[in-house]
């Protein structure tokens, strides 16, 4: 088994990623050496994604080896951090090497994209399931916190809501027999390459942003955290969520406002800005970045209000993904 396990590494992710001058030392040894820059705070994140929870185990790998390590690099943008290393276990019941080729393709171009060194990690027999840890550089006083939403400050969220919620719900309908397979490739493109705000969070973080969080479970539940950590409530607009041509469409066909409020895995974020910041932030925010939009409003009070676009109060029926619930 450990010749095989090493051939592997040796094999698939070797030389994964990017090169960087902060790597003294990487893959091979007990312990990878790395040097992160003087006056800098180190922002460490790890995911799990398994299979049969997070993955189709039948789905196509190349396409996962992307999601697993974006999923790490939207928890970075969250904090408006700037990737560096990264750590990879592999639990696999098998070493595929047509799985293995595929996942690691992914995996690498991204890394590479990023910037991003794939400096250890570890291999294991068991159910199959992909555990990332990511480290990233940030300065201390720019940390995007969940903990620093303030009454005023207004709710801002890149990008759109709920595409990857109706991609998924569209395959589980297909999978059942109920539907014909999935044809808008935008919308599984959304759900199966999400893309990391990396630039938009650190933009954000530079322009006096107050806080942030990565849309992975629902905006009502990110955004639900920010409130929880903060000791503050938020008002929401329906009206203005930004909603793409397919979502809009099945909201009014079939009032499924769950989608982009606890539909999850957008991996957009969620911010926070005085109200001071936003005009000038807005004014300068690059156009090839993801769009920003306002939504709504940081409240005093505890609770999360939506205000439906006929003026009435929403409630909806859940607020987002939990494992456990």
């Amino acid at each position: 088994m450990a010749k095989g396990e090493f051939a592997l590494i040796e094999r698939y992710f070797r030389h994964c990623g990017a090169a960087r001058d902060d790597l003294l030392l990487g893959i091979g040894d007990d312990a990878a050496l790395l040097t992160p820059p003087v006056g800098m705070a180190l922002a460490v994140t790890t995911d799990t994604l398994v299979a049969g929870v997070h993955f189709f185990p039948d789905g196509d790998y190349r396409a996962l080896g992307w999601k697993v390590l974006a999923v790490n690099l939207s928890d970075l943008a969250a904090m408006g951090a700037e990737p560096a290393w990264a750590t990879l276990a592999l639990t696999l019941p098998h070493p595929d090497p047509a799985l293995l080729t595929a996942f690691s393709e992914g995996f690498c171009a991204l890394a590479r994209h990023h910037r991003l060194a794939l400096v250890g990690g570890d291999t294991t027999r068991g159910p199959l399931a992909f555990t990332v840890q990511l480290h990233g550089f940030v300065a201390p006083q720019r940390a995007l916190r969940r903990d620093q939403a303030r009454p005023g400050d207004l709710i801002y969220v890149t990008g759109s809501l709920g595409d990857a919620a109706l991609a998924l719900r569209q395959i589980e309908q297909w999978r059942s027999g109920s539907a014909p397979p999935p044809s808008d490739p935008a919308l599984l493109e959304r759900l199966h390459r999400p893309t990391p705000r990396l630039a938009e969070g650190a933009f954000c973080a530079a322009h006096h942003a107050r806080c942030a969080i990565d849309l992975s479970d629902g905006l009502l539940a990110d955004l639900g955290h920010i409130c929880q950590r903060s000791g503050v409530g938020a008002e929401i607009d329906l009206q203005r969520l930004p909603l793409s041509p397919a979502v809009r469409r099945e909201i009014a066909q079939n009032a499924a406002w769950e989608l982009p409020l606890s539909g999850g895995d957008d991996y957009e974020l969620c911010l926070t800005l005085p109200a001071a910041v936003a005009a000038p932030l807005l004014a300068d925010y690059p156009p090839h970045l993801a769009p920003l939009t306002a939504i709504g409003e940081i409240t005093d009070g505890d609770t999360i209000r939506c205000r439906h676009p006929d003026g009435g109060d929403f409630t909806p029926i859940e607020s987002g993904y939990d494992h456990f619930r």
